[in-house]
C-alpha cells in the first residue's frame, strides 16, 4: 500500500505539471538581463508583490547600482532608500550587502565561476549568508545559476496539502524532497513548475479561498477520501 501511494503521488505530480502547462504555458520565469539581476530579485521578492520589485530593480538601474560591487560599497541607507519600494527595505539592504561580500570574497564577483561549483557547496555556501534561508537560496540556484532544485514556496504547499500529497504543516525540507523524490526534474522543468504552482496560488487555490470550480487543476483525478479536504477542491 506504501509503495502504491508513493506511486499514485508521483503521477499526481506529474499530471499536476501536465496541466499546469496546458493552460499556462510557457510563463517565462525569471525576466531578468543578468544572473545578478535575479539574485536582486530573489531577495526583493521576499514579502511583497512582484510588482513593487520592478520598482526597485527599476530604481537600482537607475542609480548605477545594478552591479555587485556598488552594491557591497553603497551606503547602507542610500540603498534602503532606493528599494524602498520593495517594502522591509532597511533588512532587504543589508541582505543584497551581505551576499554581495559573500560573492565577491568567493568568486571575486564572477558569477560564471559560482555556477560551475557544485549544487550542495553552493546551495551551503548561500545559506551561510545572514539573512538568506532556504527559499531563497534555492531561489538563486535555480534561477541565477541553473540548478536543477525545486523552490518549494508556500503556494506549493499549499496546492499540495489541498491535493493532499503532503501534509498541511510540512516544513521546507519535506516538501522539496517530495518533489525531488516524485518529479522527472531538470533545471526547466523545475523552472516551470515553481511558476505554474505560484500562479495557481494567486489566482486559484487562494489562501482563505480555493477557486476550484475555475482552476485547471479542478478536475484533477483524486481519490474518494482526499476530495473536499478541508472544505477545498
Amino acid at each position: 500500500m506504501g509503495k502504491w501511494r508513493v506511486m499514485n503521488k508521483g503521477m499526481v505530480l506529474h499530471r499536476m505539471h501536465e496541466l499546469l502547462e496546458g493552460h499556462f504555458g510557457d510563463l517565462g520565469w525569471w525576466p531578468a538581463d543578468t544572473p545578478f539581476e535575479m539574485i536582486i530579485g530573489a531577495v526583493l521578492t521576499q514579502n511583497t508583490a512582484w510588482r513593487n520589485v520592478e520598482t526597485a530593480i527599476k530604481n537600482l538601474k537607475e542609480c548605477g547600482l545594478m552591479d555587485i560591487e556598488k552594491i557591497e560599497r553603497e551606503e547602507p541607507s542610500h540603498l534602503a532608500a532606493v528599494i524602498r519600494s520593495s517594502g522591509y527595505h532597511r533588512v532587504k539592504s543589508a541582505k543584497l550587502q551581505e551576499l554581495s561580500r559573500y560573492l565577491i570574497a568567493e568568486c571575486g564577483g564572477d558569477l560564471k565561476k559560482m555556477e560551475a561549483r557544485d549544487m550542495k557547496d553552493l546551495r551551503c555556501g548561500l545559506l551561510g549568508v545572514k539573512g538568506v534561508g532556504p527559499e531563497t537560496a534555492d531561489s538563486i540556484l535555480l534561477y541565477a545559476f541553473g540548478k536543477p532544485v525545486f523552490v518549494a514556496s508556500a503556494y506549493a504547499k499549499r496546492v499540495f496539502s489541498r491535493h493532499r500529497l503532503i501534509d498541511e504543516d510540512s516544513p521546507y525540507d519535506l516538501v522539496q524532497t517530495f518533489v525531488h523524490e516524485n518529479f522527472d526534474g531538470t533545471t526547466k522543468r523545475f523552472n516551470q513548475l515553481h511558476a505554474f504552482l505560484v500562479e495557481t496560488g494567486k489566482k486559484f487555490c487562494k489562501k482563505k479561498r480555493a477557486l476550484c470550480g475555475e482552476c485547471p487543476l479542478g478536475g484533477l483525478a483524486r481519490g474518494p477520501k482526499e476530495r473536499n479536504h478541508h472544505g477545498h477542491c
